[in-house]
């Protein structure tokens, strides 16, 4: 799980960015909301739209695609 935060102020284009808390482009403390602890940048959103209808995620950390693990059976010839 990742921690968090929400932008205070708006970015050039008007929405309220989504960071971590590694991200390199974080605002100051003084300038961001904490969200909370989350999966994903996908599921702050959800949160942090209840905040602001405008908000978005930082394309620098919260966009990473991540992919779903399936783990199949061992097949019988394997065994």
């Amino acid at each position: 799980m990742k921690f968090f935060y929400l932008s205070s102020k708006p970015n050039k284009v008007g929405h309220f960015e989504i960071h971590d808390k590694e991200c390199e482009l974080i605002p100051d403390s003084l300038e961001r909301d904490y969200l909370g602890p989350f999966n994903n940048g996908r599921e702050a959103l959800r949160k942090a739209q209840l905040m602001k209808s405008n908000a978005v995620c930082c394309e620098n950390c919260c966009l990473t695609n991540s992919q779903t693990v399936f783990i199949t059976a061992k097949s019988e010839e394997a065994q």
